[in-house]
């Protein structure tokens, strides 16, 4: 398990988020419905570079108490631009 990996996990265990669906919709106006699970595997999949971006951005939001899941609905909407690509 990698570093991030286990900072995550952690990170997904102690905040509890709640498990939201979403709808977000491509820059070719596609709409997909999109659970938050589907977007935490994709950033467990991402690249070592972009996890630390991931990182970096969770750990500003958290510490604002800002709403984690709302980051996640902005990935998904990037994972639907690049679905089928």
């Amino acid at each position: 398990m990698t570093a991030f990996s286990k900072w995550f996990e952690t990170f997904l265990e102690e905040k509890d988020l709640p498990f939201e669906s979403f709808t977000v919709t491509a820059d070719n106006g596609v709409e997909h419905i999109m659970d938050t699970d589907v977007v935490i595997e994709a950033i467990k999949g991402c690249t070592p570079k972009e996890q630390a971006g991931i990182k970096d951005i969770i750990v500003r939001l958290d510490f604002a108490n800002a709403p984690i899941n709302h980051f996640f609905k902005h990935l998904g909407e990037g994972l639907a631009n690049n679905y089928g690509n």
